[in-house]
């Protein structure tokens, strides 16, 4: 027979065993750590590390082992979408490597993209901190904070090959990696999936100035520009607009809303941009958070967004 004494021990012994075991409790997701400008950056430094990474380069090889890892270690599904890409140097092999989080409450998906390829360059080593490295470092940061926060949408994590010309910048000669996905998505019929696509490019620059891109979406645009002055950011817009040619206009043809971040000036008339002058130095972590915030704001307000 139990006497009152036995009954609270009893009761003590229950609510141990459920803490222990997280049973009958309220369970909650562990809290993510907010948006890191230094992990970004350590993930442009090991990038950059690698060396020069042209397609099919043991650098770009060297980086897409590194991507892929770290973009499984988050548990996001990895694919990667391996093709033959037809250039004036003859047939390549490319890969873009896509991460998946986990489905949102609708079948909405917002990309968010970035290219990690950089330039083939035959005189001097070109290292692309900012074009390529930069953007990518970020997005692998983003991964880890979005994709443990619940969303209406699915996320997926696109890191293009082949963005860079193997020549001379044409309509055929650029953009492989980002061509080659559309295609798919359109055979795939996953196009009317796309709520947005948002694309970073060179955002890693100390001076960074945000171009107002006249080839994005207008609204997409409109919510960069006014995530961006709520967060008081309004000294890294420039004032006149430009039209830029990047991974983001295979999906505007497409018929899929899509916005670049990119600024289009690195150094004084942009004199780093294609040189081997692009090195780890010419990188800020505070600009890599200050676009980061940008995103994760506009995000919100895609998703309030009818």
């Amino acid at each position: 027979m139990f006497n009152k004494k036995n009954t609270i021990v009893i009761h003590w012994l229950q609510v141990v065993f459920f803490l222990n075991c997280g049973i009958g409790l309220s369970q909650t997701t562990p809290e993510v750590s907010p948006l890191s400008g230094e992990k970004a950056y350590a993930h442009v430094q090991r990038l950059v590390s690698f060396g020069p990474r042209p397609p099919a380069s043991p650098g770009i090889k060297k980086s897409q082992a590194y991507l892929t890892k770290t973009l499984k270690n988050l548990h996001l599904d990895v694919e990667h979408q391996n093709f033959l890409a037809l250039t004036p140097n003859g047939n390549i092999p490319m890969k873009n490597i896509i991460a998946r989080a986990k489905k949102g409450i609708t079948n909405d998906v917002i990309i968010l993209a970035s290219h990690y390829d950089t330039l083939p360059m035959e005189s001097g080593v070109f290292l692309g901190a900012n074009d390529g490295g930069s953007s990518s470092g970020l997005l692998l940061e983003l991964a880890r904070v979005l994709s443990k926060q619940q969303w209406n949408f699915s996320f997926w994590f696109v890191f293009f090959d082949g963005e860079e010309a193997q020549k001379i910048w044409s309509s055929t000669d650029s953009l492989y990696g980002s061509r080659y996905f559309v295609e798919r998505l359109k055979s795939r019929r996953q196009v009317s999936l796309i709520k947005a696509m948002i694309l970073t490019d060179m955002v890693g620059d100390k001076n960074l100035i945000l171009e107002r891109d006249r080839s994005s979406t207008t609204w997409l645009m409109d919510l960069v520009w006014d995530s961006a002055m709520e967060l008081g950011y309004s000294n890294h817009l420039a004032v006149a607009p430009k039209t830029i040619i990047d991974d983001h206009i295979p999906f505007l043809k497409a018929g899929i809303p899509s916005v670049n971040l990119i600024d289009y000036e690195f150094g004084k008339n942009n004199r780093y941009w294609h040189t081997p002058q692009d090195t780890i130095d010419k990188i800020s972590v505070k600009s890599l958070l200050i676009v980061g915030e940008i995103i994760i704001r506009t995000i919100e307000k895609i998703a309030t967004k009818n």
